[in-house]
């Protein structure tokens, strides 16, 4: 079923609900991502689901906790933050190489 899903996003299909499909295993079980900027390819909501796919979680305020930044063009206050907190930062190329693995 996650495959399927997961096909169905990647050729442009928009889930209702997605965070009821999230995964609880995954590359990025337990960790915590924060989105900023504009992605190249993809949109917030699917940058979201993939992340939540893969066993993360995605929130909207870069904290201590935060495991990873995902960066766009024009990101702003959050990336600061995130620098000066020692947050690791992932572009949407760099996200995409992480969930194939």
């Amino acid at each position: 079923n996650q495959a399927l899903v997961n096909r169905l996003q990647d050729a442009g299909v928009t889930l209702i609900g997605t965070q009821s499909i999230a995964s609880t295993e995954g590359v990025l079980k337990g960790k915590t991502v924060v989105i900023t900027g504009t992605l190249p390819t993809l949109s917030r909501e699917e940058a979201k689901a993939k992340i939540q796919a893969a066993g993360g979680k995605v929130t909207s305020a870069i904290s201590g906790k935060t495991d990873y930044l995902l960066v766009g063009a024009d990101a702003g206050s959050k990336l600061a933050k995130a620098e000066k907190l020692g947050v690791a930062q992932l572009s949407e190329a760099a996200l995409l190489n992480l969930l194939s693995e």
